[in-house]
């Protein structure tokens, strides 16, 4: 019997992935109070090892880039050492692994941040938008706009936390561009009103990601970087007014670097998948491709026919499941044989114990 090529090896950069099932970056909430990964955190990747690829949770990169109670970092030593209990376990399991470095930018609220300081942002624009803190579900706080030497700053940030990803043993590295985040900010004219280099045009716009994608491929070469985009999103807080011509630079750009793939979300985070007509998915992908990038991950609400058939007709090459691997560590089994879904439990989704989070069954017949 033919296996279907969703389900078989892969080259990506220099890995070979064991099938082009891609376990989506999930912000899960339980790493400790130093933000640094524990035992159980261990043992939810490698029960999913056998995805073709994990891209681990959005981990910040420094204490300002914190925005959700009990996100993993990766800056400090006992953060490095967490991540690498898990990198060695997904390994041991013949498993590849991505970390996905983040800074949340103005989604952020102050007690989160190192003392109490105000979120950083291209412009000082309060987001419409919740976080998670002590108390629960609050408002964002008040945003500030960063000095352009302390934008230098953070790129070096990303730099570092490159480094650290490296010592952890992360076999590549994704840069979340998307959801509404600090980088996304910079990138959409809703969030960024900056009149220096870093706002204005969209060349403007793009410099903040392209100066970081430049500066990290000096760390992991640009077949081991993947850049995340959420073009026709909104969530939280973000859109822009011409998205297909900012996007269309953005794509061409990284294509340029000939990165390892370009992740993207189709649609509304979360939701629908015709969001926004004014964005064309299959010409942003065609652009990438043709400045030289590498592959196209695709992600939002797919399910085995769809992916088998966007797989078959050449609109991707790699398959981003986010909830269905949360629920299913044997996703890619249950997939390839059709075997009935674990229903996943939303209400350990974010912060918690063990329940929902490693408790979830393999398939047996």
């Amino acid at each position: 019997m033919t296996i279907h090529a969703l389900y078989s090896p892969y080259n990506l950069g220099n890995l070979t992935l064991n099938n082009r099932c891609v376990m989506a970056p999930l912000t899960r909430n339980r790493a400790n109070v130093e933000r640094e990964p524990v035992d159980m955190n261990v043992t939810y990747y490698e029960q999913r090892a056998s995805a073709g690829l994990i891209i681990a949770e959005a981990t910040q990169i420094c204490p300002e880039g914190q925005g959700y109670i009990s996100t993993p970092g990766i800056y400090s030593e006992g953060q490095i050492e967490g991540w690498k209990k898990i990198t060695n376990a997904v390994h041991q399991k013949n498993g590849k692994i991505c970390l996905q470095l983040w800074h949340v930018g103005r989604i952020s609220h102050s007690e989160l941040l190192p003392n109490n300081m105000a979120p950083q942002a291209p412009s000082a624009i309060r987001a419409k938008a919740k976080t998670f803190n002590s108390k629960g579900l609050v408002d964002v706080s008040e945003p500030k706009a960063l000095e352009v030497e302390e934008i230098k700053s953070l790129t070096k940030k990303y730099v570092e936390a490159a480094l650290n990803a490296k010592k952890a043993g992360f076999d590549m590295i994704e840069v979340h561009a998307a959801n509404g985040y600090l980088i996304d900010q910079f990138l959409r004219d809703k969030t960024n009103h900056r009149t220096d280099q870093f706002g204005g045009s969209i060349e403007n716009r793009a410099r903040f990601l392209l100066e970081v994608i430049d500066e990290i491929i000096k760390v992991y070469p640009a077949n081991l970087i993947g850049c995340r985009i959420s073009p026709a999103s909104t969530f939280n807080d973000i859109d822009d007014s011409d998205p297909q011509s900012l996007y269309s630079y953005v794509v061409s750009e990284l294509g340029k670097r000939k990165i390892a793939y370009l992740h993207i979300i189709e649609g509304e985070t979360g939701g629908p998948r015709d969001a926004n007509p004014k964005v064309n998915f299959a010409e942003l992908k065609k652009l990438f491709k043709s400045h030289g990038g590498m592959n196209i991950m695709t992600n939002n609400g797919y399910h085995k026919a769809m992916a088998e058939s966007a797989i078959d007709n050449n609109e991707a090459d790699l398959i981003a499941f986010g909830v269905p691997f949360l629920a299913n560590p044997d996703l890619v089994n249950r997939l390839e044989n059709n075997y009935p879904l674990n229903k996943p439990d939303q209400k350990t989704f974010y912060g918690g114990t063990e329940k929902g989070y490693t408790d979830y069954p393999f398939y047996s017949s």
